[in-house]
């Protein structure tokens, strides 16, 4: 399967204008699990804003109503 930087670039939301793996998902995935983290694109777009991407912060931003963690 081939990557398509174009397609993927109009759909990442990642606002990290100096980030050089904007559309390089591959690349993009790669880095942010060496961090220990996960990109741009696992959070709603006010969770990325603030930088924090962190597997808990991943799992806070999809409590439900009820306070149950997934």
């Amino acid at each position: 399967m081939e990557c398509s930087l174009k397609a993927n670039r109009l759909s990442c939301n990642c606002t990290y204008e100096p980030c050089e793996r904007k559309g390089k998902c591959c690349e993009c995935l790669s880095y942010h699990l060496r961090m220990e983290e996960l990109p741009a694109c696992a959070f709603s777009s006010d969770v990325e804003k603030t930088y924090d991407r962190s597997f808990s912060r991943f799992v806070q931003s999809f409590q439900n109503t009820n306070g149950k963690k997934y």
